[in-house]
């Protein structure tokens, strides 16, 4: 056996190789774990963010017909900036929070 490779000299840039393989492992590892739990994440938010939607929607849906449905029947499709003027000017003259009309127009817009 050669036993100059076990002298100090030569062990040390040896240690070093064998850390740098470890660490270069090591991150390897933590990206991929990093990837998947970004995956995790997206689908949770997805699925959290349509979740928020359809309760938006619903109490958007709820202030409507307890504000607006004393006048006005179920509202027809109109483009989304039409909604947004109708709600602005009805929220004056209907004494509508900015929650409220933030929610009304919520539904409609859908």
């Amino acid at each position: 056996m050669n036993w100059r490779i076990l002298q100090p000299k030569f062990s040390f840039p040896i240690l070093l190789v064998v850390v740098a393989l470890g660490l270069a492992a090591s991150s390897a590892l933590g990206a991929e774990r990093n990837e998947n739990s970004k995956k995790d994440s997206t689908v949770s938010a997805t699925a959290t963010t349509a979740a928020t939607d359809d309760a938006l929607r619903m109490e958007g849906e709820r202030r409507f017909h307890a504000n607006c449905g004393r006048c006005h029947t179920a509202p027809p499709k109109f483009s989304p900036r039409m909604v947004a003027t109708i709600v602005r000017h009805m929220r004056i003259r209907a004494t509508i929070t900015d929650e409220e009309a933030r929610l009304i127009l919520h539904y409609m817009s859908e």
